[in-house]
């Protein structure tokens, strides 16, 4: 009888696995379908508007703004990759390590590095592959583990046992993954507009709704035509992402000025500069969902309610994970973009976070 069970639990997860990943497929191919179809619409209407790209040669000036820091390198020892930082504050401050989402970069967190400078070292760090950060060409060199890797020895490298850890949206993933493997390393976590990632396996697979919001995670599963899709009209792709009425900033607070749009343009306009940050998704199914997945750590959750990408009640779920302080608010009117729309309640929100006393859940 126990061989019986133990066949038919195999047979299950093997079935499980077949219909999750023929899902996938099924769905990278549908995703693929329809971004050519607006490929050849975008060509039929104009090829030469379609196929144009501006030359950018020099980075507009609010990349070099003094007032958000001195631009800072480090190369790890065991990968061998030089890591992009902008610091702000004193050396020997207690640690804010800030990791940014997609497609975005260090410049993603201006308003937190002045903020935050005066009581803490505010590091706002270019993930692996992105902006002046190395970027490996190979998938593999994306996988999860290895981004795990690379803020564990950043903090080793920066002469730090522990820090503040705040992460939005792909950088959210990651900070949920840094207080689960590494809980030492962590004293408060902070995570923008992104679920504990078995919340988000789990939702994704139950919901339609989120499984087509997170249609970009699919179409990325797709070798090159996602950064070909981006680099068209000019970056249209991207410039919609952040200025759109369905998906960019300002709904009900800042707007990215015409040179910080600039600046992201810059930065993904650069040579191969896409194939890194779209790499980051290439292997998520083949990680997710997580073996060990509680957090010990007092942690912080904001939301941006109208997200276009990330459906609220995931946020609600989340706390399910958390065996410590758990707070989560939701902001109204307010996007996916959550830290750089509202900018000043976001940090109020962390300060009262980081200033008061937390306890452990019974």
């Amino acid at each position: 009888m126990a061989r019986l069970r133990d066949c038919l639990l195999r047979l299950t997860v093997t079935i499980r696995s077949l219909l999750f990943w023929s899902l996938v497929y099924c769905y990278c191919g549908l995703c693929a379908s329809i971004y050519l179809l607006k490929l050849l619409w975008s060509i039929g209407k104009g090829p030469a508007q379609t196929f144009r790209r501006v030359a950018r040669e020099h980075p507009p000036a609010c990349l070099n703004d003094p007032s958000l820091g001195t631009h800072c390198y480090v190369r790890i020892k065991d990968s061998g990759l030089r890591f992009h930082y902008v610091a702000a504050g004193e050396r020997g401050k207690p640690l804010m390590l800030l990791l940014h989402g997609f497609p975005e970069f260090w410049y993603s967190w201006r308003h937190q590095l002045r903020e935050f400078k005066s009581e803490y070292r505010v590091v706002a760090l270019d993930l692996r592959g992105y902006g002046e950060t190395d970027a490996p060409i190979h998938r593999e060199n994306y996988k999860l583990d290895c981004l795990i890797t690379d803020i564990k020895d950043i903090l080793d490298s920066l002469g730090y046992s522990k820090c503040v850890l705040i992460g939005h949206d792909w950088g959210g993933m990651i900070a949920w993954l840094i207080a689960i493997c590494y809980p030492e390393m962590v004293m408060k976590l902070i995570v923008i507009n992104f679920p504990h990632p078995n919340v988000f396996t789990e939702y994704i697979l139950r919901h339609p709704a989120q499984l087509f919001k997170s249609s970009h995670y699919y179409f990325f599963q797709i070798p090159w035509f996602p950064e070909f899709m981006f680099s068209i009209n000019d970056f249209k792709a991207l410039k919609h992402l952040f200025t759109s009425h369905s998906t960019g900033i300002g709904r009900k607070g800042c707007r990215l000025t015409t040179e910080d749009l600039e600046a992201y343009i810059y930065v993904f306009s650069q040579p191969g500069a896409l194939s890194g940050p779209i790499n980051h998704y290439r292997n998520i199914f083949s990680c997710l969902p997580l073996k060990h997945h509680m957090v010990t750590i007092p942690t912080l959750l904001l939301w941006g309610e109208k997200d276009a990408f990330m459906e609220v009640e995931m946020a609600e779920v989340t706390k399910i994970y958390v065996k410590n302080y758990f707070r989560l608010t939701i902001l109204s009117e307010v996007s996916h973009w959550l830290q750089q729309e509202q900018p000043d309640i976001v940090n109020k929100l962390i300060w009262t976070f980081l200033k008061e006393e937390t306890r452990k859940k019974d």
